[in-house]
């Protein structure tokens, strides 16, 4: 079985996959990063959510954003996979559909990103450059990148 993909408004998410996308991301970006912070921002309302579905689970997950909301360029973020699964390199999936999904819906190949510093060669393989000099964000270090 592979990874399925799936892109949701807000208000179409289930309960079940709502629940599941903010567990995943309370249990890597909070409790593995040891790093308090809200993760729930009040902007996932203005969001398309990237869902990484397998054998019924959320898996992996991003948000998409439109141009002009959280950058002048349309934004990935919450990018997250599952500890349980890293090992079937499914960050990558997930980036290329996360890029065609702002493809699809915003219509731009303009994305700028406030990556994770150590994240930076898996997002340079996604086409994606530095951009200025690095920076703290919930006191972990960060870049923002930006792929054209």
């Amino acid at each position: 079985m592979s990874i399925t993909f799936q892109i949701k408004r807000f208000n179409a998410l289930s309960t079940e996959e709502l629940y599941q996308s903010l567990q995943l991301r309370a249990n890597v970006f909070v409790v593995e990063q040891n790093c308090i912070y809200p993760d729930i921002d009040g902007k996932d309302g203005k969001a398309l959510h990237l869902l990484g579905i397998f054998n019924g689970e959320v898996v992996a997950y991003a948000r998409l954003f439109a141009p002009g909301y959280y950058f002048d360029n349309a934004s990935i973020g919450r990018v997250v996979v599952s500890a349980d699964y890293r090992h079937r390199k499914w960050g990558h999936e997930l980036m290329c559909a996360a890029i065609a999904g702002i493809q699809e819906h915003y219509g731009t190949d303009a994305i700028t990103i406030s990556a994770q510093e150590y994240l930076k060669k898996f997002y340079e393989r996604h086409g994606f450059v530095q951009e200025g000099a690095g920076y703290l964000e919930d006191d972990i270090p960060h870049i923002r990148m930006h792929k054209v």
